[in-house]
């Protein structure tokens, strides 16, 4: 039996494909609007919705220095009010950060960075690795003109009690880092609805559903390389042996050769579960 061969440009071609396809784990996008879908998966983050307020303070004797951040996950902030327009984020702000220097009683902003803004938001989003959650990043303007780029990324674990408020890790080289757990980080598959609240204003009994469906992704890609090995197979016989028909077909010997080798392994696994048939022992006559 003789095979046609694909020239070895034709798997690179495939296997640059299937790199492609699994990238796609991380999607960006220019707008955000509190729900995610990548993966299979999908998450609702709009019970987060919000302006949240997290400080933490530093002893920088003989003063102390207090990092507050303020922060809305799905929409803009609003104005600060009795604070003056110096001392706060300008408007079009998803995340703001302000440090303040504590002194007997006196404060003084000394820094107001706009870690998130709307106009440089290029939302960010892909599971967590190691924990079940979502992983968040929004970007921010440099800060300042000719300083580090800002962002500020949020690790969303899932749990089903959530925590009084999310946790300032840490401000570094520009980088916000938030922690938060909460059962809105609890991902469910892409075709099944949001848990609805029942009239009584309680929460559904039913719990998101924890499962991925990374057999279903598995399949998915299976499908297309597959088609892509047809499509770009029958292309290089048309264009190579000027094929016509079924002739199109890669490795058409091989494939007209598999119902055959199927029904002998499905022939060998019958003769080899079938039970044999014994025979007594005894005397023949001669």
């Amino acid at each position: 039996m003789i095979l046609r061969f694909i020239p070895q440009s034709l798997p690179s071609t495939l296997l640059s494909l299937l790199l492609l396809l699994s990238y796609t784990v991380l999607v960006k996008a220019e707008d955000f609007d509190c729900h995610v879908t990548t993966g299979g998966l999908k998450w609702d983050l709009t019970p987060l919705e919000g302006s949240h307020t997290l400080s933490r303070t530093r002893e920088t004797p003989p003063t102390t220095m207090v990092d507050e951040l303020i922060f809305n996950l799905c929409k803009d902030l609003e104005p600060m009010d009795g604070v003056p327009d110096e001392d706060q984020c300008k408007a079009g702000t998803r995340a703001c950060l302000r440090k303040t220097n504590r002194k007997d009683d006196a404060d003084r902003v000394i820094a107001v960075i706009p870690v998130a803004s709307t106009t440089a938001l290029e939302p960010e989003y892909s599971q967590l690795n190691s924990l079940k959650g979502l992983s968040l990043t929004f970007h921010g303007s440099p800060y300042p003109s000719s300083g580090d780029s800002q962002s500020i990324i949020f690790s969303l674990f899932c749990a089903e009690d959530a925590d009084p408020e999310p946790k300032l890790v840490s401000y570094e080289n520009g980088v916000v880092r938030v922690d938060w757990s909460t059962p809105s980080a609890c991902s469910l598959p892409d075709d099944q609805p949001p848990p609805q609240e029942d009239e009584g204003g309680g929460e559904s009994d039913e719990k998101p559903a924890k499962r991925g469906s990374g057999l279903g992704f598995f399949f998915l890609v299976l499908l297309l390389a597959f088609g892509s090995y047809l499509t770009l197979g029958a292309y290089y016989n048309y264009s190579t042996y000027g094929a016509r028909g079924v002739d199109l077909i890669p490795h058409r010997d091989f494939w007209r050769e598999v119902p055959y080798m199927l029904q002998d392994v499905v022939s060998h696994l019958c003769s080899t579960v079938r039970p044999q048939r014994s025979t007594r022992g005894g005397y023949i006559a001669v």
